[in-house]
């Protein structure tokens, strides 16, 4: 991806979703942050109440509904991060679509907010795969996918000879994919060369929560239930890509052991959200002492 990462273990997007909290976040050991999801106008997200614990199976639903401030509100809360921390830390952008947007305009959506965070980040990561903003997951089919890629590798192009930069683009897909759309989705990340996918989102299946209490709310899954789910189809991307795109695995990543299964499922890097909230900042170090011993240490990264 064109980054040099401290440490390969990161904070996945949603927890941070408006760039409030990034320096109390860059000193719990993260090799990477990445904030959001922002969508180009603010947004109130679904009514409340819309996250729910499931303490016994380890596990969070939520429908949020990418609630967010609007992306120069949430660009603004970056800057003043940024400037405010000492040292450099690797900072991802999440970006998504507004709800009252069709697919056949979300490009202008994407693109919306690429312009405004691009200066700010090291990677943009392209949502396309939240099952809580109807009909965005069918971004993530053929007949959307390739020109969506093709649109926002050609923004990123401009604003590469605009800010003299290049900022990586990675695509954030679903756990919920069958073999058929990931080998669809593998041949068209390799063809439009994007620069890492991340393996996945949460999951609209209720394995592992079925009659538990809140296990039946509508929402993305996340936690322990998601973790076989996730690293399967990251076993399948991997298979399909062979090293030819950088893998992050994320889902369901409540312990050392996990990371370094995800690790050996083919990631190159990870992401925690859920195993955060249950395990505290704890599981980083874990994560990242998983990895340890593997590869040579990476230096610290530099916005460039």
């Amino acid at each position: 991806m064109g980054i040099d990462f401290p440490n390969p273990v990161g904070l996945a997007a949603g927890l941070d979703k408006h760039a409030e909290h990034v320096e109390s976040l860059a000193r719990l050991g993260f090799g990477f942050l990445e904030l959001g999801g922002v969508t180009p106008r603010p947004q109130p997200g679904n009514p409340r109440p819309r996250l729910f614990r499931l303490p016994a199976a380890r596990a969070i639903i939520n429908r949020y509904g990418l609630n967010s401030v609007g992306v120069e509100v949430f660009a603004e809360n970056l800057k003043r991060a940024r400037d405010r921390m000492s040292g450099a830390a690797v900072i991802g952008v999440n970006i998504g679509k507004n709800k009252d947007t069709p697919n056949e305009r979300a490009a202008e959506d994407y693109e919306r907010c690429m312009e405004v965070v691009y200066p700010l980040a090291h990677y943009v990561s392209i949502n396309i795969s939240s099952p809580n903003t109807p009909g965005l997951r069918d971004l993530q089919s053929a007949q959307f996918l390739e020109d969506l890629l093709k649109r926002l590798l050609g923004k990123r192009d401009r604003l590469r000879q605009r800010h003299g930069r290049q900022v990586a683009l990675v695509l954030k897909v679903s756990p919920d994919l069958d073999d058929a759309a990931i080998r669809g989705m593998a041949d068209a990340v390799r063809r439009e060369r994007i620069d890492g996918l991340i393996v996945g989102n949460t999951t609209v299946s209720r394995e592992g929560v079925a009659g538990l209490p809140h296990g039946d709310e509508e929402g993305g899954l996340s936690g322990e239930p998601l973790r076989e789910r996730a690293t399967r189809v990251l076993r399948a991307f991997a298979s399909s890509l062979r090293g030819e795109i950088p893998l992050i695995g994320c889902g369901g990543i409540m312990s050392g052991a996990d990371a370094a299964e995800r690790f050996a499922a083919g990631a190159s890097l990870v992401q925690v959200y859920s195993g955060l909230v249950y395990r505290g900042p704890r599981l980083v170090s874990e994560c990242v002492a998983a990895f340890s011993g593997t590869a040579a240490p990476m230096p610290a990264a530099r916005l460039r």
